[in-house]
């Protein structure tokens, strides 16, 4: 008797139906996910296999048949668009952040307040993500436009794949600067290296950042689960954290 109550107690446990859910996440929130996917683990048992890359590729991976259940973009078109397409499920498409821009450097002191070293001389390399397929390098190239500074800098732009490889770029030091998210240098618990400058947002507008649940993922819990769970308070705290906005 008392193992049939135990067998009863562990169907009936969230944890026994814990499932995986397939997400498909931008570079600038790989951080923050990581961070959310304990959190959610814990609470729901289900894990997470994340990928983690630019959302314009995403875009031509999920049309083309990926098995990406979650997309948690860059931008708040592209999840409006799958869902116009019937790629996504209609009414599940909400904003979970709004992204900050920075220009940065690993050098402390290199980077002012207003951003005045993009004309400088003695920068001779500004990495950006590809603006076709990551939203922060359109950002990126908007503020370059609204400085005034496109003939002067379009040819010293280092193109990346997606906003972690821009970041990566001037990390290493094959770019004196990059733009890159806030979220990318401003680590919590960590001290922030080297210097930045915190864009404006009347320089690139507002990027909305929206997740979405993707038709692949419909009928899994632990796809739907998750998306409830960016909306909770345990989520946000970390979201905001990390520095992005409400």
């Amino acid at each position: 008797m008392r193992r049939l109550a135990l067998a009863v107690l562990v169907l009936l446990s969230p944890f026994a139906r814990a499932g995986e859910v397939q997400v498909a996440v931008a570079a600038n929130f790989a951080g923050p996910l990581a961070k959310i996917g304990e959190g959610f683990t814990a609470a729901t048992g289900h894990q997470l296999k994340v990928s983690s890359g630019a959302t314009g590729k995403f875009y031509t991976q999920i049309i083309s048949g990926a098995p990406f259940e979650v997309l948690i973009a860059a931008d708040d078109e592209t999840p409006r668009k799958l869902v116009a397409e019937g790629h996504a499920v209609a009414g599940s498409n909400f904003t979970y952040a709004i992204g900050r821009l920075v220009l940065w450097s690993p050098q402390a002191g290199f980077v002012d307040a207003e951003g005045a070293v993009l004309g400088s001389d003695k920068v001779r390399h500004v990495s950006i993500a590809n603006p076709k397929v990551a939203p922060y390098g359109a950002a990126a190239l908007a503020v370059i436009k609204a400085r005034g500074l496109t003939e002067a800098i379009t040819s010293k732009l280092v193109t990346a794949e997606s906003i972690a490889q821009a970041y990566q770029f001037a990390f290493t030091g094959n770019a004196e600067l990059g733009f890159v998210a806030l979220s990318q240098v401003a680590v919590p618990g960590k001290p922030v290296s080297g210097s930045y400058w915190l864009v404006p947002p009347r320089l690139y507008g507002e990027i909305r950042q929206d997740a979405v649940l993707l038709k692949s993922g419909e009928k899994n819990p632990a796809a739907t689960a998750l998306l409830a769970y960016l909306k909770t308070d345990a989520a946000r705290a970390v979201i905001k954290d990390f520095g992005y906005g409400p």
